[in-house]
């Protein structure tokens, strides 16, 4: 049995706008409406009304813990003005929770704007931090007795590079270098703000940042090849975190793949055969890299608060788990502060600029009748949660 320590929390991840529906006020809905997104959300999984369905297969699967995200558009539709109906609705999503045993892991930006910030030019805007702040409180006010984790914003890097880099996100900007700059900037200082709001109210306070495994790869290693790829890991993976270093009591690491560099073969490229759906390679020992690598450099206790695979015909995501879990398993026996998984996701959902086309639910979705069913893979992952770890049988 690769136990894991006592007390780990084992869970699921989702986001509002891939699972709700009906996130009218935000800036991918406004997007989606036109013709700058080739998908449309809808309903969703229509999880805004089923969500108390959606924590019993949590539940089932033995999870002890639940990271969602709230929907700033709907807590503050219009500038100032904030919903009581919204946020009544999100304390009942927590009472959901805490009814079931589940420990609330609560995302606070996943990627949405609401459309009244996008118009004032989003987080380009110097205001943006105070705008953020001025949210955060107001959730913290009227939910702070429930979250005792909060994860402030998700993957901001990519929020930043996809929506000003290559223009294939709002706000749809390519190559706007001086917008990316304000916008990090902005991202950080909101983050800061949020932190501190957050911790005088008892909570404990991250972020879940993208870190995949940069590795060197194409032939002959080179200095050259080594120096590029300590100074990508350094703008793609820490430049953020080194700027709200003081402002974070645990690091979210949200794990997918491996890219390999190489100037002969086109900068960063995965090349492996064995890829998921989405075509990403699949490269367990990669979790355990930069497990090691973030919790030596900011010594903070570490949450993988995402790691999965589209796999429309689950016949890659058992494994998947196992493998990943196994290289987990290995950074806590080398005194790793590793103290929770979260698999992304409990459902198959609206995957951003692909729509539906990416299946990495533990659960499969129908979204025509929104019935929920339990993958093979569901299982597996709810025996590792019973168990605390991977059985003899299983590793």
């Amino acid at each position: 049995m690769l136990k894991f320590p006592d007390n780990f929390f084992w869970g699921t991840a989702t986001s509002a706008h891939q699972i709700e529906g009906d996130n009218t006020n935000n800036d991918w809905w406004e997007a989606e409406q036109g013709s700058l997104l080739p998908h449309k959300s809808g309903k969703a999984c229509d999880s805004y009304n089923r969500y108390e369905e959606d924590f019993d297969l949590a539940k089932a699967m033995g999870n002890n813990a639940h990271r969602f995200s709230i929907e700033w558009s709907r807590i503050e539709p219009e500038e100032g003005k904030f919903s009581e109906k919204a946020i009544e609705h999100y304390c009942k999503v927590l009472q959901a929770l805490r009814a079931r045993g589940l420990e609330p892991f609560v995302t606070l930006h996943h990627f949405t704007n609401p459309v009244w910030f996008s118009a004032r030019g989003g987080w380009a805007n110097e205001r943006a931090p105070d705008y953020f702040a001025l949210y955060v409180k107001y959730v913290a006010a009227h939910l702070g007795n429930d979250v005792k984790y909060w994860i402030t914003m998700n993957e901001p890097v990519i929020v930043i590079s996809k929506g000003h880099l290559s223009g294939k996100w709002p706000p749809f900007k390519k190559l706007d270098f001086l917008g990316c700059f304000r916008s990090s900037s902005n991202m950080a200082k909101a983050h800061n703000l949020a932190y501190e709001t957050l911790n005088k109210i008892g909570g404990k306070v991250g972020i879940a940042k993208s870190i995949n495994y940069l590795d060197q790869g194409g032939g002959a290693l080179s200095p050259i090849t080594a120096l590029a790829v300590l100074v990508s890991r350094y703008i793609k993976n820490w430049w953020f975190l080194d700027k709200i270093a003081r402002h974070q009591d645990f690091i979210g690491i949200n794990y997918y793949t491996r890219y390999k560099f190489s100037f002969k073969r086109g900068f960063f490229d995965d090349w492996k055969e064995k890829r998921s759906d989405f075509g990403w390679e699949i490269y367990p020992e990669g979790i355990y890299h930069v497990a090691k690598e973030t919790y030596k450099r900011y010594k903070k206790p570490i949450y993988i608060t995402e790691n999965g695979i589209s796999d429309a015909d689950d016949d890659q995501r058992a494994e998947f788990i196992k493998n990943h879990l196994k290289w987990l398993h290995k950074a806590t026996e080398e005194g790793l502060d590793v103290r929770g998984y979260f698999y992304w996701s409990l459902l198959d959902n609206f995957e951003w600029a692909e729509g539906f086309t990416q299946r990495f639910g533990l659960v499969e979705v129908s979204f025509e009748t929104f019935e929920r069913k339990m993958r093979k893979s569901g299982e597996l992952y709810g025996e590792v949660c019973r168990n605390n770890g991977l059985a003899p049988g299983r590793v």
